[in-house]
């Protein structure tokens, strides 16, 4: 069995060889084959070829071209740096007024030059990968989007003091990032991730007015291309669990912060499938094998028979190459469900 087949099978609660890895790798895959961040972030060669690597090295499930928050933003006209070796920098927010948003122009997503990197970054996987191993393309959040625009403090201020400024602004973000996954998918994308990591800062009254209506609309516009949506929020959501089964994401990442068990049950067999989720840094990072392994059956186990195994985030830059190793054997050993 095939990556590709063990997710499509997974994905539809039929039984499976072994639970399938769906590990995010990003600053970790670039240091993998020796690379510097920054041409990750700006080279999709490298980007496909890091991810090609880890794929062979530690039997992940899944291809991937997720590198930072800031793709969509700088075509939107965000300036960001990029450190040799480090993550980008945001200098400044592209909004600083909210009287900026009348002169901002949405991006093309075919020419803007780091969203059209993406589609690069997909077709080449695809031509090395495809039917055999699934691609995930990626997305922002109409709200992650916005703060990426806004900054952090401004755009939660915003949400108390100009709601309905709030909501023009996550009218044109959402426009863009449909658009975004839709060219994803046309050039190769199985799978579109979203993250909308600011999410897990609200309340889900909140979450209901500014975030969810928009992961629906990027959601249903991923379904009307033929691909499955991910849904990945950094945080504890377990105060949105209901609403998150509600945006029509096939796979939903947990992080480490939700009890995966009480998780699964609350979004029910019919709902999405669960991926996570143990401690990135506690265990990942600085565990032992053994405790490694411990958490992957543990993972397993409390999300139930269509669950996909990851840390609850990213897996931390400088995780040992044996605690990945051990991953991939836990999945093994737990076989056939």
């Amino acid at each position: 069995m095939n990556a590709f087949e063990r997710f499509e099978k997974r994905l539809r609660g039929e039984r499976v060889d072994r639970p399938p890895n769906f590990d995010i790798v990003m600053a970790f895959a670039a240091h993998y084959i020796r690379r510097p961040l920054s041409r990750y972030y700006q080279d999709h060669r490298v980007l496909a070829d890091a991810n090609l690597a880890v794929i062979e090295a530690f039997g992940l499930d899944i291809a991937q071209t997720i590198s930072d928050p800031y793709r969509e933003a700088a075509d939107w006209g965000l300036d960001v740096e990029f450190p040799e070796d480090g993550l980008p920098l945001r200098t400044k927010p592209l909004i600083s007024d909210q009287g900026d948003l009348a002169h901002l122009k949405p991006p093309d997503p075919r020419s803007g030059a780091r969203m059209s990197g993406r589609l690069e970054a997909i077709r080449l996987l695809s031509e090395n990968v495809r039917g055999q191993i699934p691609v995930m393309g990626w997305v922002e959040g109409a709200l992650a989007e916005a703060n990426v625009l806004r900054g952090d403090t401004a755009l939660m201020t915003d949400l108390y003091d100009s709601p309905e400024w709030v909501l023009e602004l996550l009218e044109q973000c959402v426009e863009v990032e449909i658009e975004f996954a839709r060219a994803q998918v046309e050039a190769g994308a199985d799978i579109i991730g979203m993250g909308d990591a600011i999410a897990s800062q609200i309340s889900p009254a909140m979450y209901r007015q500014f975030a969810l209506p928009y992961e629906q609309r990027v959601f249903a516009a991923v379904h009307e291309v033929g691909a499955i949506g991910r849904l990945h929020i950094c945080g504890n959501t377990t105060h949105l669990l209901v609403d998150m089964a509600r945006t029509g994401a096939d796979i939903i990442d947990l992080d480490w912060m939700v009890d995966l068990r009480s998780a699964a049950h609350v979004i029910g067999e019919a709902g999405p499938a669960v991926c996570g989720n143990f401690d990135p840094v506690a265990v990942m990072l600085r565990g032992t094998p053994e405790q490694v392994r411990e958490a992957v059956i543990r993972s397993v186990r409390d999300g139930g028979p269509r669950c996909f195994n990851m840390p609850g985030c990213e897996v931390p830059d400088g995780t040992p190459h044996d605690n990945m190793r051990a991953q991939s054997r836990a999945l093994r050993e737990l076989g056939p469900g």
